[in-house]
């Protein structure tokens, strides 16, 4: 199994190939953020660790740049030191710096490791106007498990895609919490607890680790509602909470 570090909301840390990766970089203390949307997102928790404790960072792997429960302020900072970020081509663009924008489907090389970008949608078909690009990421090598980071994705048809092309999944680092807000009728803009159950069934994943389920008030399914659905579904001993 790999080692993941979660760190609250969508962070969390792991190595994997000789590289030391860390998703969505959320630090700030708790506060309140309007969203250019005109939902106010509310951070409830600290970060479990702040990113000196972390050490070295070697690829930031940000599934989008334009929600502050995604990249907050500290995490804007921390970027400026990352030697590369992976995240959409629209957010490279937006960030500059190190940042590095990946199409679907597009792979880029770091080190041993070969990282693909791959779909992800923040909500309803046609929501991206809303809501904006959000990817994924599947990383492989040789020799290594395939490991594959959701992002804010509520498509479990996008799931199925990347499970034809990738599956088996070593590990599965799924974004959760069954996001709603005001937007699109309180539609999910994430998984909720029985989808991403189901999204590590498709997936085939060995190792399930859940992100982007506490620390923030519009998350709506924590930590039981995601035992309940994983026990249901037979896969509660692959799951990392």
């Amino acid at each position: 199994m790999i080692s993941v570090k979660v760190l609250g909301g969508p962070t969390a840390f792991f190595e994997y190939g000789g590289l030391r990766f860390l998703t969505d970089p959320t630090f700030d203390e708790p506060r309140s953020y309007p969203s250019p949307s005109g939902t106010t997102l509310v951070k409830l928790a600290p970060a479990a660790a702040q990113p000196s404790e972390l050490g070295r960072i070697d690829a930031v792997l940000l599934s989008h740049d334009e929600h502050a429960d995604n990249l907050d302020d500290s995490g804007r900072a921390l970027l400026a030191d990352v030697p590369v970020t992976l995240t959409t081509p629209s957010g490279a663009a937006r960030l500059g710096g190190t940042a590095r924008g990946l199409a679907p489907w597009e792979s880029t090389r770091l080190g041993a490791v070969t990282v693909t970008g791959v779909p992800a949608r923040h909500g309803p078909e046609g929501c991206e106007p809303l809501t904006g690009d959000v990817t994924g990421f599947v990383l492989t090598g040789d020799g290594l498990p395939t490991v594959y980071v959701s992002g804010d994705n509520a498509s479990l048809e996008i799931v199925e895609a990347i499970a034809a092309r990738f599956a088996p999944i070593h590990t599965a680092i799924l974004f959760a919490g069954a996001v709603r807000t005001g937007l699109f009728d309180g539609a999910l803009l994430t998984l909720d607890s029985e989808q991403a159950a189901e999204a590590a069934r498709i997936l085939g994943a060995e190792q399930v680790v859940l992100v982007h389920f506490n620390s923030w008030a519009h998350f709506t399914e924590g930590h039981d509602p995601l035992v309940k659905a994983f026990t249901a579904a037979g896969l509660l001993d692959r799951v990392q909470l």
